[in-house]
């Protein structure tokens, strides 16, 4: 049997700076900190045996029998593990206190209560931190009997505990084993802070369930901004919270994912470290976040994204296609020869090599995400493109992109496979110009229109005469083959064509012939378009979600329902998803992923919006 859970098996929670998965067995097993793409200190999930682990659940040795059910209390990142048992019922809480300072905190703490609602249940705690991706090691220090300090390269985890918890030297580790009686709490904080830190106050209970209380309030508060009020409320609102925890606070940058290195198919090579930020996710959330009326957020993100591009006149190739959270470039990608990978995916890495590629489809999300937060300017002038502070970076981006948008790139998929004339890298440049375009005469802002708006149809007449396949009756990928694509769903999201136009209807008639397997969607086929990557893939939770949307614009609301609601059984049983749906219809890759939850919402309002036009409850 794998020591490894399924994916699918856990929920997350986080501070805000960064996640935590914790998993139906108990386990917090993977922590990066203080950031989301700093090293780990908990990463069985990539390593059983030497990634680290932090285990707080009943003790199977002295209660075998133990059913486990996990959720989220409604509206908040609280997690509770459920364990049921002939001795009784018990659960275990955690959450981490959020931090909402502007300023990057080099300390975060993870709280874990036990406590036991009926009769009367043995726990178990096993700590075992794997400081900077297992390849550090670390001392033990005892504080006193209910605390003590793990000592890594540049990091210490502080690991105290409340009555009746008395920790135990493991070795470098530590463990402990006690019973509570119903109605009895005991409580285990973990606190990363830097070495030689003071270390924080000895933890009481009462200063814990005020640190809950304050919690669940600044969710429940947080989440009383949207605006969403549709027939799909609670998934909605749980992939809101889970974008708003894939957030870098101080920044505004939204992650791709809370990890790395999950498989898109086990025991293959395609495992990549998604814990940063990316210029498509990040735009393309702008207009998400709107729709549910988070507009402090979308602003963020456009700021964050402004900021880029003013950065950007120093690059060679313009804008990267990802940065780390702090808007510094990501450089390099390593592999981790000594983790197995989960359940022998290999190689683990670090970094992402795609972070040099070329693809131009990024200017384009760019411009979309001003054009469609334009208006809500943060008041000092920088908020708007059309505030002299920030165009004129924005028109030189555009001058930019007039010269080098006919260049082969990588593409959205960000394949190793060499560049082509991607069919979506030319849509999103004539997004790019569309957009610019419109900004500039709404603000009266200097910009070379004519040449602008010359380039704009030069590239759709493009795409209309070489990314059109006559025989195939649709768009595809690229100028050089007749494979599909899903990431095309966007094309009538952008307005390059109707949603009802005959040659897009065409196209998804298409798409559902050879990407479509029971409503579930795929990226495009590798095997008829190869992508420089041994193995296969499953099916994309993010185009699933594209499709349904671009089916419920174009008028197919009963099958878009239909598709929503069967890709909603889905989801795991806290309402999360991962990157893809597997063969087994398990989840795959890195989890959660943001970019699903995006999509999600984004089908979620635009049924709701098809279903009140039509009348249809």
């Amino acid at each position: 049997m794998s020591p490894y859970p399924p994916i699918a098996e856990h929920g997350v929670i986080g501070d805000l700076q960064t996640a935590a998965l914790v998993s139906t067995a108990g386990d917090i097993d993977w922590w990066c900190t203080p950031r989301f793409d700093s090293p780990s200190l908990f990463a069985a999930l990539l390593d059983d045996a030497g990634g680290g682990r932090c285990r707080l659940a009943v003790d199977r040795d002295a209660v075998p029998e133990v059913t486990v059910k996990q959720l989220y209390l409604a509206g908040t990142a609280i997690v509770v593990t459920r364990f049921l048992s002939p001795d009784g019922v018990a659960e275990v809480v955690d959450f981490m206190p959020p931090d909402t300072s502007p300023t990057p905190s080099d300390r975060h703490r993870i709280v874990r209560a036990a406590r036991v609602v009926r009769g009367r249940v043995p726990f178990v705690l096993e700590c075992r931190p794997r400081f900077d991706y297992g390849r550090a090691d670390h001392t033990l220090t005892v504080l006193d009997d209910r605390g003590v300090r793990l000592r890594g390269p540049g990091q210490d985890l502080c690991v105290q505990a409340t009555g009746p918890v008395e920790l135990r030297p493991d070795g470098a580790d530590v463990t402990a084993r006690f019973v509570l009686d119903a109605g009895q709490t005991a409580t285990v904080c973990l606190t990363a802070l830097p070495s030689g830190a003071d270390p924080p106050a000895a933890p009481d209970d009462k200063a814990n369930w005020a640190a809950f209380e304050a919690c669940r309030s600044f969710w429940y508060e947080w989440l009383r901004s949207s605006t969403y009020r549709g027939r799909w409320r609670q998934i909605v609102d749980r992939s809101a919270i889970t974008l708003k925890l894939l957030s870098y606070h101080p920044t505004g940058a939204p992650i791709a994912a809370a990890t790395m290195g999950l498989p898109e198919q086990i025991g293959g090579e395609r495992n990549w470290d998604y814990r940063y930020t990316w210029i498509r996710d990040a735009s393309l959330s702008v207009h998400t976040l709107i729709g549910l009326g988070f507009r402090e957020e979308a602003q963020a993100f456009r700021s964050w994204v402004r900021e880029r591009i003013g950065s950007a006149g120093a690059e060679r190739d313009g804008l990267r296609i990802m940065y780390r959270v702090d808007g510094e470039r990501l450089t390099g990608e390593e592999t981790l020869p000594h983790w197995e990978g989960y359940r022998g995916s290999a190689p683990v890495r670090v970094g992402n090599g795609a972070a040099d590629q070329l693809q131009l489809d990024i200017y384009g999300e760019a411009a979309f995400a001003f054009a469609a937060g334009d208006g809500d300017g943060d008041g000092d002038g920088r908020g708007d493109m059309g505030a002299l502070r920030g165009w004129d970076a924005f028109r030189r981006m555009v001058d930019w992109l007039t010269e080098q948008w006919d260049r082969p790139d990588e593409g959205i998929w960000e394949t190793r496979g060499g560049r082509q004339d991607f069919t979506y890298s030319r849509l999103m440049c004539w997004v790019a110009f569309d957009r610019a375009i419109r900004l500039a005469r709404a603000h009266a802002r200097p910009a070379d229109l004519d040449r602008w708006t010359s380039e704009r149809d030069d590239i759709l007449r493009q795409i209309v005469q070489r990314g059109w396949n006559p025989e195939r009756r649709a768009f595809t990928q690229h100028y050089r083959t007749e494979v599909l694509d899903a990431s095309l769903l966007l094309m009538p999201k952008v307005g390059f064509l109707s949603p009802t136009d005959p040659d897009w209807l065409s196209t998804l008639d298409a798409m559902d012939r050879e990407l479509v397997c029971d409503s579930l969607v795929y990226r495009y086929d590798p095997a008829a378009s190869p992508d420089g990557l041994r193995g296969s893939e499953g099916t994309f939770n993010l185009c699933t979600f594209l499709y349904v949307e671009a089916m419920a614009r174009a008028g197919r609301i009963e099958r878009a329902r239909y598709a929503f609601d069967k890709m909603l059984t889905y989801a795991n049983h806290v309402g999360l998803f991962a990157e893809e749906i597997g063969p087994s219809g398990e989840q795959l890759g890195n989890f959660p992923q943001a970019f699903t939850h995006l999509a999600l919402i984004d089908a979620a309002l635009a049924l709701d919006e098809e279903l009140d036009r039509r009348g249809i409850a």
